[in-house]
C-alpha cells in the first residue's frame, strides 16, 4: 500500500516537472518572437542589462528565495523517502514475486496449452492431485507394463516440506517414477529462474494455514502451523468411515493409506510397494522409503516420543535421526497436515507392524 503510495507520487511530481518545463519552453519561445528585429537598432549583447541596484536587490533576494524553497523541499523529502524506502521494497519484492508466479504458472500449465505439463499429471492448475501414465518393469520376469500412477497434490506441498526440498525434487526428480528432472543440473530442461518461477506459481495455490502469522513460513517449523479445521475434519472423516466399512481396523491404518489428493497424505505412498499405481504388496514393506515391518521402526526409534517429533518434521539433509538413520531430506514433514493425535495413532499404528 505504502509502495502504490510512494510510486504515485513519485509520477505526479515527475508530471509536475514536465509540465514546468514545458510552460517554461512555451514562454521563452514567446519571448524570443517578441525580440525578432531586435538586432537591427542595436545588437542584443550590447543591450543595457539590470544594473546594480536591481541584480544585488530584488532579482538577487528572489533567487535566494527559490534557492530556500529548494532546500526544503529537499530537506523534507530526503526523510520522507528514507522512511518510504522499505515499503517501495517490499512492493518491489511483491511485484517480482508476482510476474515469477505468474510467468510460473505458464511453465506449469498442461502441453495443449504451452506448458511443461505439470498441470496435466498434478490435477490441474490447482494441483490437487491427478494420475500419470507410467511403465514398470517387473524385477524378476522383465515384464513391462503400463500403470497410471498417483500424482501427489501440490497444493499443500509446502506443508510437506521446505523450499529447498521442493527445489531438490524439481531439479532432479523422483528416481523410478514418472516423475522426471526438470532443472538443468538434473539433466531437465529448465533453468534455474524457470524453477524460481515454478516455485513461486506453487506458493500461490496453497491451503492456507492456521496459526502461521506468515503465509510463507515453512509449515513444519512455525509453532501450530497446520492445516485448516477444515480440511483436518475431511481427513479424519475418510479415515473413520474407512473404519467402519471394515477396510482398515484403525484409524491409524487407514491414515497410513489415506488415499487423498493423489497420496499426497499417504505414508504407504513411499512405504508400500505398488501402492501408487493400485497394486500394493506388503503393507509398510519398503520402496522409496525404509522398511517398517519387523520392529524396524520401534528399534530406530526405542523412544516413541522421538519418533512422532521425526514424523511432524521430516528428515533433513545430512542430519542423524533416531539410532543409526541419516537425513535425506526426502522424507516430509506431517506436522502442518495431521493432528498431533493422528500422528500419534499413525505411529502406533506402523510401531506394531
Amino acid at each position: 500500500m505504502i509502495a502504490a503510495t510512494t510510486t504515485n507520487l513519485a509520477w505526479i511530481i515527475l508530471a509536475v516537472v514536465l509540465v514546468g518545463w514545458v510552460l517554461y519552453g512555451l514562454f521563452n519561445i514567446r519571448s524570443s518572437r517578441r525580440e525578432l528585429g531586435s538586432e537591427i537598432e542595436l545588437a542584443a549583447n550590447r543591450k543595457p542589462y539590470y544594473d546594480d541596484e536591481i541584480l544585488e536587490g530584488k532579482k538577487i533576494e528572489r533567487t535566494q528565495l527559490l534557492g530556500l524553497a529548494f532546500l526544503a523541499i529537499i530537506t523534507v523529502s530526503l526523510p520522507l523517502y528514507w522512511v518510504l524506502e522499505p515499503g517501495r521494497q517490499e512492493g518491489a519484492e511483491r511485484g517480482f514475486d508476482k510476474r515469477f508466479a505468474s510467468w510460473g504458472s505458464k511453465l506449469f500449465a498442461s502441453t495443449a496449452d504451452g506448458g511443461f505439463n505439470c498441470a496435466g499429471c498434478h490435477g490441474g492448475m490447482k494441483a490437487t492431485g491427478g494420475n500419470a501414465p507410467f511403465a514398470i518393469t517387473d524385477v524378476k520376469t522383465n515384464e513391462v507394463k503400463s500403470v497410471t500412477w498417483k500424482a501427489p497434490a501440490l497444493n499443500n506441498v509446502y506443508h510437506r516440506f521446505s523450499e529447498a526440498e521442493v527445489r531438490f525434487i524439481l531439479e532432479y526428480g523422483r528416481p523410478f517414477s514418472p516423475m522426471s528432472p526438470w532443472g538443468l543440473v538434473g539433466g531437465g530442461p529448465m533453468n534455474e529462474q524457470q524453477i524460481d518461477n515454478l516455485i513461486a506459481y506453487m506458493r500461490t495455490i496453497q491451503v492456507p494455514r492456521e496459526n502461521c502469522d506468515n503465509p510463507n513460513d515453512d509449515a513444519r517449523t512455525c509453532l501450530g502451523g497446520t492445516m485448516p479445521a477444515s480440511s483436518q475434519k475431511e481427513i479424519q472423516a475418510e479415515a473413520v468411515r474407512l473404519v467402519k466399512s471394515g477396510a482398515y481396523k484403525t484409524v491409524g491404518e487407514a491414515l497410513f493409506n489415506l488415499d487423498l489428493g493423489g497420496g499426497a497424505y499417504s505414508c504407504a505412498r513411499c512405504h508400500t510397494k505398488g501402492w501408487s499405481y493400485g497394486d500394493p504388496q506388503v503393507t509398510g514393506g519398503g520402496a522409496f522409503g525404509p522398511n517398517l515391518t519387523g520392529g524396524s521402526s520401534v528399534r530406530q526409534f526405542p523412544n516413541q516420543d522421538d519418533m512422532i517429533a521425526f514424523i511432524k518434521g521430516g528428515s533433513e539433509y545430512g542430519k542423524k535421526y533416531g539410532e543409526q538413520g541419516q537425513g535425506g531430506g526426502r522424507m516430509p514433514g506431517f506436522g502442518g497436515i495431521y493432528s498431533d493425535e493422528q500422528i500419534k495413532s499413525i505411529v502406533e499404528y506402523v510401531r506394531s507392524l
